[in-house]
């Protein structure tokens, strides 16, 4: 009687928990087991999430009852609609079919459409399927941020020092190289995840458009390893935080490479740095958070954009048109892959254009194999060189319903390239004359990347006086040591990649 009372109590307080858990949902393709990344999610035709780079996607608490609708839809596949229950019966899987691919005998004035045809249509209709709508929208968007620094090579020597003793000396150096060896054998990774209401409108005032834009976040977190950083500023800051702890905190110094000197006076004073923080701090996190937010966008921008030239100057690449597929509204889709034709062009990659007012629906690309979209090689010289050699992406794009115009679903972007340093660097005390303090030699070799995973959850028709009117107001982020599901049980978000998952700080 007490064991049978003992597990009614047990089942009791486990069915709540139960219906509260989030769902995590794999999409495959049926005949192959493959997963199926970036796969379109709508959620009770409410809410859009997408399926991340392993085919997974998450359901927040509230939409794991069993009763919510679920609408997955892939080019190239067999739309398929199914109930949280439906989908708990088949082991939280989803299996897509393939839909109809095949070249269809589509005529223009009798003659079958080419491929130049499609995208010369495309071009010609990109501000009226583009143009910023001049509605104001109420955007909930989910932007998740990894960037990676893989230095393989870190070395400064010191050649002269009249500001330390032997003694701090041989610590700097020895604190200078325990925090290179470190960035070596564990290079530093971030990821930030933001979650927020993006207000905007457009509006017309003088005869010129003037675009209005606020920010809500509602919630942040970011995940590193404490004092490893992935940006370059960062980690001049850090070596500076090295030297600097070893000098008179009452002075100012500042630091010189070669012929440029820092415009920044550096102290440990406590009041000198409170007044300088005093006026940045409460909109540091909000500017920088809306500051990658709309770089995000503007990648995404087919009008502006410059590097998306596979749409805007179709006569620079070769397209083949390889068949039709069907979209997530059963409306076709012509389905063209692209190459370089000129040699301005340096991308190759795959375009989902739709049948109606041919619009991309869909755009992935890569750059070509040896390509890079910009380098300086003044290594001899200046002893820098660069070369931004790693450029690709997918970008998808739905209609708003309110004016037919089309705007970023979701895109998923990473770039990164080489970078070498090797200059001479002057740690200089701001007194009489200037005093030299410290001479050394600067060198580093590294790898750098940035993934951007961007999101828009739903769209919403609002008036113009609700975006101005709206108070923005700064945030903190939630600093967290490892992943932790529960952090975001209650919210839709892209679920992240294994890489997030088992990542795990450095003490």
């Amino acid at each position: 009687m007490k064991k049978c009372l003992l597990t009614s109590i047990f089942l009791i307080l486990m069915v709540p928990i139960g219906l509260a858990q989030s769902l995590r949902v794999k999409i495959i393709a049926s005949a192959t087991g493959e997963p199926v990344p970036y796969a379109n999610i709508s959620v009770n035709a409410t809410e859009n999430l997408v399926s991340n780079g392993e085919g997974y996607f998450s359901l927040s608490e509230n939409n794991s009852q069993d009763a919510t609708v679920i609408l997955v839809s892939y080019l190239g596949f067999v739309n398929q609609q199914l109930t949280v229950e439906q989908i708990k019966k088949q082991d939280l899987t989803i299996k897509m079919l393939p839909a109809m691919y095949e070249l269809e005998d589509v005529a223009i004035s009798n003659e079958k459409i080419t491929a130049d045809q499609i995208m010369a249509t495309v071009k010609a209709n990109l501000k009226t399927n583009y143009q910023t709508s001049e509605k104001a929208n109420k955007d909930k968007i989910f932007h998740r941020t990894t960037q990676y620094f893989d230095p393989t090579k870190i070395e400064v020597e010191i050649n002269k020092s009249t500001g330390f003793s032997k003694v701090a000396l041989d610590k700097v150096n020895n604190d200078i190289q325990s925090y290179a060896r470190k960035l070596i054998a564990h290079p530093p990774v971030s990821f930030t995840d933001v979650l927020c209401n993006y207000y905007s409108v457009k509006t017309k005032k003088s005869d010129k458009f003037v675009f209005t834009s606020k920010l809500d976040v509602l919630k942040a977190t970011i995940l590193k390893n404490e004092g490893q950083s992935t940006s370059l500023e960062d980690l001049e800051k850090k070596g500076k935080e090295l030297m600097l702890k070893h000098l008179d905190t009452t002075k100012f110094y500042r630091f010189k490479s070669g012929l440029i000197g820092s415009r920044d006076t550096i102290s440990f004073s406590e009041e000198f740095n409170r007044k300088l923080n005093k006026d940045t701090v409460k909109t540091k996190q909000l500017a920088q958070a809306k500051s990658d937010l709309n770089r995000i966008m503007s990648k995404g921008n087919i009008l502006t954009n410059k590097k998306l030239d596979f749409i805007q100057n179709p006569e620079w690449y070769t397209y083949t048109l390889e068949g039709t597929t069907f979209t997530h509204k059963n409306e076709y889709a012509y389905v063209l892959t692209f190459k370089p034709r000129k040699s301005k062009a340096k991308f190759v990659g795959k375009l989902y254009v739709s049948d109606g007012d041919y619009a991309v629906l869909r755009a992935e690309y890569a750059l070509e194999d040896g390509e890079r979209l910009e380098g300086l090689n003044l290594k001899l010289l200046f002893g820098i060189k660069f070369s931004v050699n790693i450029s690709k992406g997918t970008m998808m794009y739905t209609k708003s319903s309110s004016d037919d115009k089309y705007y970023l679903q979701y895109a998923s972007t990473e770039e990164g390239g080489y970078f070498y340093i090797n200059r001479p660097l002057k740690l200089i005390e701001l007194a009489k004359g200037e005093k030299d303090v410290l001479d050394l030699d600067f060198k580093m070799e590294t790898t750098t990347r940035t993934k951007n995973e961007y999101l828009n959850i739903s769209r919403t028709l609002i008036d113009a006086a609700t975006v101005t009117g709206f108070k923005e107001k700064d945030f903190k982020y939630q600093t967290i040591s490892k992943y932790d599901p529960k952090i975001w049980q209650a919210y839709n978000a892209i679920e992240p990649l294994q890489e997030m998952k088992q990542f795990k700080t450095i003490n």
